[in-house]
């Protein structure tokens, strides 16, 4: 699939654009602060109603401004779809926001997923490998909620109870009948979450593993392992009953603690090359491409799942691949469009690049190449 156009008001440093894009390559070039990410940050928001920069909409309106507009056009295998984003000010810094797919309004998020697919390389992907659990997980999520619709509904669900329960763990009188209520909950959407990320991981896994011995010409060997919070089990059901005891048996420990301690918002994901903990031992660019590994198998997954190409958006990463690395991107992603930010590339990358489109931005505003 690919993005045929796009229309922004008011957004971030944008006045107003309106872009025709290369089904190919787009080359976004410009210095720092002058509005790259904002663009493809756009891009990025027409496929899952949400910034990847963000959690504070009022942001991405244009200062001085009390709305931000953002139109996409999108072309897929068999039909063409179209989003649109509407986002109000109401207060100083409260919003009101309305999406529309195809003409109609949507209400809720899952309405949005599955339509347009778009995967972003950005310089904290990165840092995947080395940075806290908390990120890996988001990677996992974010990407499991794009190819299943019913991920996010799960994840809305453990979060509100788990949130729910921790807050009721700092109580003084704790009763144990409340308290199952969370339990059961957690259990519940837990056990799927925990199954749904074995099953990824272990497809992504093997992908990201062929990459990576291509990317290295066949000199380390990459093995992704899923570390779970909790014993895995081999069905939804028996998964479920794990859970539920394990809440019981550490209720002392999680009442002294005012915390839930057990479950997949605790879970990680390892990184082993020639038999080595990336996440510990691994220098810096062993573990950036660990992340590339993943990311393309990410792509390639979505595919499998989908039958679409997703779009990639390289945001600002390719200066930081040697040209070794920027060169297997090129080379391997030619059925895919991709958006690259970037200050500066190479003259043997571009050279590679004679059917890319090149746009220049300086303060929100579009030069032609």
């Amino acid at each position: 699939m690919i993005i045929k156009n796009i229309e922004l008001k008011n957004f971030r440093n944008y006045e107003y654009l309106q872009l025709d894009f290369n089904k190919n390559v787009n080359l976004i070039l410009g210095d720092n602060a002058q509005g790259k990410t904002n663009l493809v940050e756009a891009i990025y928001i027409s496929s899952f109603g949400k910034s990847f920069r963000t959690s504070s909409d009022y942001k991405l309106i244009k200062f001085g401004e009390r709305e931000a507009f953002i139109k996409i056009e999108a072309e897929k295998e068999n039909f063409d779809t179209e989003v649109e984003v509407l986002i109000k000010l109401k207060g100083n810094s409260t919003t009101e926001k309305s999406v529309k797919k195809d003409k109609k309004n949507i209400t809720k998020a899952t309405e949005l997923l599955n339509n347009i697919y778009i995967v972003i390389f950005s310089p904290e992907d990165l840092r995947l490998v080395k940075d806290e659990p908390e990120k890996r997980r988001k990677f996992i999520n974010r990407e499991l909620c794009q190819i299943s619709l019913s991920c996010l509904d799960n994840f809305s669900n453990y979060k509100r109870a788990l949130l729910q329960r921790n807050a009721y763990l700092k109580e003084e009188n704790i009763k144990q009948d409340i308290l199952d209520v969370w339990d059961v909950q957690l259990a519940k959407y837990g056990a799927v979450i925990i199954k749904l990320r074995e099953k990824y991981i272990n497809k992504i896994g093997k992908i990201s593993s062929l990459i990576h011995r291509g990317i290295t010409g066949g000199e380390e060997s990459l093995i992704l392992n899923y570390e779970p919070n909790l014993e895995i089990q081999e069905d939804i059901s028996e998964q479920e009953a794990e859970f539920y005891e394990a809440l019981k048996r550490s209720f002392n420990s999680d009442y002294k603690n005012k915390t839930t301690q057990v479950g997949p918002h605790r879970d990680d994901i390892s990184f082993f090359v020639n038999g080595v903990d990336m996440r510990s031992f691994g220098s810096q660019g062993q573990q950036r491409t660990c992340a590339l590994s993943l990311k393309l198998a990410e792509l390639s997954l979505i595919k499998e799942d989908t039958g679409e190409n997703p779009i990639l958006i390289l945001d600002d990463v390719m200066s930081e691949l040697d040209q070794k690395r920027q060169e297997f991107l090129i080379e391997t992603l030619r059925d895919n469009q991709l958006f690259i930010t970037t200050t500066d590339l190479d003259q043997s990358i571009l050279s590679r690049l004679n059917d890319a489109s090149i746009f220049k931005i300086n303060n929100g505003k579009v030069i032609f190449e």
